[in-house]
């Protein structure tokens, strides 16, 4: 359960980093992309792994959305929401932090 004292609460102003004791790397013997933290893995779909290459501790969330918004040809409203509601996930799960 979370602590909601504690609990991270993102905005789109946040400046997402993956923790020190989570790995985000392309597994080369399954040909995918994988999250590892202590005794649990997730695979994200092709949208999260890019959104998550670029939580790399120097951009905002409002940032990454404006970019994938332009790639992607979507609306940057819609896109930053739903990658705030993605990382608030893996925030929750400790996959992810505030830079």
């Amino acid at each position: 359960m979370i602590d909601m004292k504690e609990r991270l609460l993102l905005k789109s102003e946040t400046i997402p980093i993956i923790p020190k004791h989570v790995r985000f790397e392309f597994n080369e013997v399954r040909k995918e992309w994988v999250l590892l933290a202590p005794e649990r893995a997730l695979y994200p779909d092709k949208i999260a792994i890019a959104v998550l290459k670029k939580c790399d501790g120097k951009v905002s969330i409002q940032m990454i959305g404006k970019e994938l918004a332009e790639i992607y040809k979507a609306p940057v409203e819609k896109i930053i929401e739903d990658i705030i509601v993605m990382l608030q996930d893996l925030a929750d799960k400790g996959f992810l932090k505030e830079c």
